[in-house]
């Protein structure tokens, strides 16, 4: 099943599943995705008043993650075009919730940069916590995936050794269309992460490509912090990145960016200027 969170016409939050362009609402099952996914997706109602996806407007996946971690360095393409040296364990940075944005949202290009840059992902949402998750356990503690660009602001990035100061900007990160549960997924693996920028392939990756794949990285992260339902975990981005590339391709207004993951869909955003 796929779905997802919005905004009703009067501006209410909801979220409810998807499927073609009809959302069923399921508001009055739970307040919210992410408490759905707590009580147990698969033992939930998933109908409920229909509503056209036209009317609504999508939100983030998980409007309200208590932690959103990402897995920088994870494809080999893009640790060669960094020039970095391959470590023994992935770099792990954070994002913060008011960073994302939602399927069809504007992505606001910060003026402080002339270095705004995209990173297609997938994304991993938590559906059971743990601390010192097995890998073998891993597959147990997800609830699903989505498309996510980890927009990057790479002069900020790079102010100092850490990383946080050029990927948590307000909304600059999106995240969506929608929740897909595993079971929709027959292949992960063969699942390619691909980038578009208006309409130009940029990056083009299958997932099975990840140095660490997603049990170990699971299992790392929940080793030194304690996972819950709702985080989110982007598994990094293939090579390609506007930075490295010759010449650079940088995000401006007007550019569009389009995620796209095999079956598990396609995120789209247009970029504007902040106001």
């Amino acid at each position: 099943m796929r779905f997802v969170s919005f905004l009703r016409a009067d501006g209410t939050a909801s979220w409810g599943r998807i499927e073609g362009e009809t959302v069923y609402d399921l508001g009055a099952v739970a307040t919210d995705l992410k408490a759905a996914i707590a009580a147990g997706l698969g033992t939930i109602a998933t109908t409920g008043p229909e509503l056209a996806l036209a009317s609504i407007m999508l939100l983030p996946v998980i409007p309200n993650p208590g932690k959103i971690l990402c897995v920088g360095l994870n494809y080999a393409t893009h640790v060669a075009e960094t020039g970095r040296d391959q470590k023994e364990h992935p770099a792990i940075f954070h994002r913060w919730a008011d960073s994302l944005i939602g399927e069809g949202a504007a992505i606001v290009h910060p003026p402080e940069t002339a270095r705004f840059d995209y990173e297609g992902e997938l994304a991993v949402v938590i559906g059971k916590g743990g601390r010192r998750i097995k890998p073998a356990d891993a597959w147990d503690h997800v609830a699903g995936y989505a498309p996510f660009n980890d927009g990057s602001v790479r002069d900020w990035q790079r102010h100092n050794i850490q990383f946080t100061p050029g990927k948590t900007w307000p909304a600059t990160g999106g995240f969506g269309p929608a929740l897909v549960t595993p079971d929709e997924v027959t292949d992960l693996g063969s699942q390619r992460v691909q980038t578009r920028v208006n309409g130009e392939l940029v990056q083009d990756q299958p997932v099975s490509d990840m140095i660490w794949d997603i049990p170990t990285i699971i299992a790392y992260c929940s080793t030194f912090t304690e996972l819950g339902v709702g985080d989110v975990i982007a598994t990094g981005t293939p090579g390609g990145v506007g930075d490295k590339r010759s010449p650079p391709l940088y995000l401006l207004p007007g550019d569009t960016v389009t995620v796209s993951i095999g079956t598990i869909g396609t995120l789209t955003n247009p970029v504007i200027a902040e106001a």
